[in-house]
């Protein structure tokens, strides 16, 4: 292996000389440094930005809250304010008013009740009116019962009892009340004043008024009416 051995170059073979410069690479070197530089100062300002940001939405968000809180509450206590005005001027007119109208509504159902029940009434009163005719009419002994009670009550303190009667009454009961009350001194008088299904009882100076109209009234009383039986209901 053949060494290569160093070969001195003479001047006048060199040619022309140019010096080198190194500007370039300290340019762009610069350039580059620079470059960073801006790039870690935009991200510094970036993590700044969303720092205040940050901070500012934070800020917001409190401020948000509490501004609704205290609206809200202010809200609540204006309405409330309106609902205690409402109550004590409007509310109170409105309540008396609805008071005024309930009572009236409950006077006039108590009213209208009284009605019904006096109807009704007056309507069971003309059926037992009815009843009474046809008893009457159909059952010759149903005065037997009042004459019966009526001497029993006066016979405690008398041996003699007048009873008059309706002169188609006494046909049928005079033998029968005869016979009943044979312990009695017992008068029987026809009296065509007094209508048919009654009587009136003397003795000793007292009397019972057996009579179909006297009977009728104090029946009708009871209920709390006043409806008399008419001549016209007297039975033929």
């Amino acid at each position: 292996m053949t060494r290569n051995q160093a070969r001195f170059i003479p001047g006048e073979e060199l040619g022309t000389v140019t010096d080198w410069s190194f500007g370039d690479v300290d340019k762009a070197s610069s350039k580059f440094a620079a470059k960073l530089a801006a790039q870690a100062l935009a991200e510094e300002q970036a993590k700044e930005a969303v720092v205040r940001q940050s901070s500012f939405s934070e800020g917001h968000a409190q401020g948000y809250a509490e501004g609704y809180a205290q609206g809200h509450a202010q809200a609540t206590l204006e309405g409330q304010r309106q609902l205690n005005d409402y109550i004590a001027n409007e509310g109170a007119t409105a309540a008396q008013s609805f008071a005024g109208l309930f009572a009236s509504a409950q006077a006039q159902l108590a009213e209208s009740e009284q009605v019904m029940a006096r109807g009704v009434l007056e309507l069971a009163c003309e059926i037992a009116r009815q009843v009474l005719r046809h008893e009457m009419s159909s059952n010759p002994n149903a005065l037997q019962p009042v004459v019966r009670e009526a001497l029993s009550v006066l016979a405690i303190d008398s041996k003699a009892a007048l009873v008059r009667m309706n002169p188609l009454d006494m046909e049928v009961l005079s033998e029968v009340l005869r016979q009943e009350f044979s312990n009695l001194s017992l008068t029987l008088l026809a009296d065509s004043a007094i209508s048919r299904g009654g009587c009136l009882v003397e003795a000793a100076g007292t009397v019972v008024d057996g009579t179909l109209e006297q009977r009728w009234k104090k029946t009708v009383a009871a209920l709390g009416l006043d409806a008399q039986w008419d001549e016209s209901d007297a039975i033929a």
